[in-house]
This record gives C-alpha cells, structure tokens and sequence, in this order.
C-alpha cells in the first residue's frame, strides 16, 4: 500500500506514535508518505520506502491567522495525484481530519476516491476538540471518516460521551519497539546523573498544566526524605519555570536535573529506577509505556487510560489525581526493598511485550484494509 501519514511533527505523543507507526510499515513494505509542515522530531529518511512531503503555508497580510488547512488540503491532493497514494491516516483531529475531507472532496471530483482514517489521540477529542468553537467541525470529521481509531477504551468511552459520533470507533493501543529500546547504546554513565546509593526518579513530558509538574516535584520531595535520590525531569513547556522555582522553595534544586527536549530519552530511561507521572488526564499514556520498555517501574495516577497500561501492582502503582502522599508511599514501597524493585522492573518490561510493535501494527494493516474495502464499496 502507499499510505500518507499526517501528523504534528513534535514532541508530542500522537506524533511520535505516527512517525514510529510509519517506520514499522516501511519496514513491512508499505511506501510511507509524511506529509506536515516540519520533518518529524523521530523521522529518519534512511529507508527507500519512507518519504516527507513539506506543507509551505505563504504568509499574506491580508490573513491574520496563516490558513493551514488550505494548504495541508492542496498539498494532499497534489501528493495523492503524484504519487498514486492509496489511503490517508491523519493523527489528531485538529486540523487533519477536516482537511483530509476537504483534499478527499477535491479528489472526489476527478474521480479519485481517498480512503480516510482517523486516529484520536486525546487532547484533540477533550480539551481542543471539545470547545465550542471547533466542535461541531471536529464531529462532522469523525463522522466523515471511512475508519476511526482512538489509542485507549477510556478515549473512545470520551469522544462517544462529548460528541454524536455515528462512525465506530476502533481501540488501537499505542506501541513500543522493543527492540530498538533493548539495542540502545549507553554513551553516557550513571555517575553523571546520580550517586551510587542514589535511586534515580524520571518524568518526561511536554510540562503543561495537565501533566500536574508540581506534583512530580511534591512526590519526589516526599521521596528523597526517606532514601538518597535524584529526579530528572526530561521535556519542556509552561509549567517548567513553576517546578524550578517548586525545586528552590523546597531546597532540592541540587537534586533535580532538568534536561529539556532531548533524544536521548532511553538512554536516560535505561539508568532510571522509577517513572513519575501524576497528570490530570492522559488518553493513553505513552511516556509511562516506554519507561516500562526500559525496565522502568511506574507510579501514575488513575485517570483516563492510564490503568490500561499501567497495572496495579505489577508494572507500578496507581493513585486518585493529585494525592501525592499515596503516590509517595507507592513508590517507597517499590524503592526501598532492592528485591521487590528488581521484580517490578521485570513485570513492567513483561507488560510493554503487550504493546509490543509486532502486537499492534498489523491491527492498523487491517483496518486500512477495511477502509480501502468501504470505498470501493462506494464506488460500486
């Protein structure tokens, strides 16, 4: 098949699960098309099957807002029609979904007929998606897709109770390649992040309000009172600058690292004893998946589709939102006994095999298959 991904080409969960979900099918022969505005944070041009299509938006005066969607959609279609592109999976709603339909309607006319399928990653469908404002075009492109995907039950369960969707939703889980994890090559050491009597404490995100960043600190806090430890803190967004000056009021700045945006995110995993991530709401969870990658235990809370990746008990422990004594206690009960650490970190990494690469992917070949099916259904 000749598929175009359409993604946000950042930090950002939904467009690493795009990106990483493109290699998997180049690997399995299919000819990849990204088509976006930036090269994607984790794209590697290093397969013949893999391709990145650039979206030029030109600036007018006259536009105070630059019209994205125009482009995108011109862009789809002249990219469909050049490279006889089969189907279009778009990831987050906002804005793809609505001008993929508008590139389909184009194509439409000259008799070329574009399967769409549509994967909802979380903060698309509840909070962006959800607002008045964009609400009623957001419904209309889930309606008009030929396939709809959401990455937990819990965002399915969201997107059925906020919007009158007609189309089904399909549950695809988002997917970790373990091998690559496991061939990570270890450039720096342990040392320069942490003492050897030190447990090392990871949270990475894209540091806004929902992620609760202060309460990553508070826990943290309440941890290195009872055993020797460092936090890294691995991202970047609004809510760092809040956790710095949290780390100074508190008096551990000395013991939290902040790196920013970085690539090499297994490489800091592979050394971390335990991953923090307290949010207020997560669609999925994809952090938290690839610290478990990593032979990372997890103390999360209970929201969204967290518990369906995280397992009580088993890769980690899960709290109510924002009751960080619980999460605390949590996670001394897993650091303080170096035995009961070293098995959940084997339990974690036996449940990331669940998400494992292999496991999923072929889940998204069948349901292009179903959508390219649906059109020619259509047709006839």
């Amino acid at each position: 098949m000749k598929i175009a991904i359409v993604c946000y080409p950042t930090f950002g969960g939904s467009g690493v699960v795009a990106t990483e979900l493109g290699h998997e099918l180049a690997r399995r022969g299919h000819e990849v098309h990204f088509i976006t505005y930036r090269q994607p944070v984790r794209l590697a041009l290093l397969s013949p099957n893999v391709h990145f299509h650039e979206v030029n938006v030109p600036e007018y005066p006259l536009f105070h807002y630059q019209p994205y969607e125009l482009a995108l959609s011109s862009k789809l279609v002249d990219m469909v029609k050049l490279y006889k592109i089969d189907l279009v999976h778009v990831h987050y709603a906002i804005p793809h979904a609505y001008a993929a339909y508008m590139a389909k309607q184009m194509l439409k006319e000259e008799g070329i007929h574009l399967p769409i399928v549509t994967t909802l990653h979380g903060t698309d469908i509840t909070l962006v998606g959800n607002h008045p404002f964009y609400k009623p075009a957001v419904t209309f492109s889930i309606n008009k897709s030929d396939v709809v995907t959401s990455v937990s039950q819990s965002l399915k369960e969201d997107t059925l109770k906020y919007f009158e969707v007609k189309n089904d939703i399909k549950v695809i889980p988002n997917f970790i390649e373990i091998e690559e994890v496991q061939q990570k090559v270890l450039s720096c050491k342990r040392s320069v992040m942490a003492l050897p009597q030190e447990k090392i404490i990871t949270h990475i995100s894209n540091f806004r309000k929902v992620k609760n960043i202060p309460d990553v600190v508070k826990v943290f806090f309440k941890i290195q009172e009872k055993i020797p430890a460092k936090l890294m803190m691995v991202g970047d967004g609004p809510e760092k600058e809040v956790a710095e000056q949290l780390c100074r009021k508190l008096g551990i700045e000395d013991k939290v690292i902040f790196f920013g945006n970085s690539h090499e995110i297994n490489q800091i995993l592979s050394y971390s004893d335990l991953f923090l991530l307290p949010s207020e709401t997560e669609s999925f969870g994809l952090a938290a998946l690839e610290a478990m990658a990593n032979r990372v235990p997890v103390i999360s809370s209970n929201t969204g589709g967290l518990p369906e990746v995280n397992f009580q008990g088993i890769s980690g422990y899960l709290s109510n939102v924002g009751d960080v004594d619980n999460m605390a206690e949590n996670a001394l009960k897993i650091l303080s006994d170096d035995v009961v650490l070293e098995s959940f970190k084997n339990k974690a990494f036996e449940t990331a095999l669940r998400f494992s690469v292999e496991n999923i992917v072929p889940m998204y070949e069948k349901v292009y298959e179903e959508a390219m099916s649906l059109q020619v259904k259509y047709q006839n």
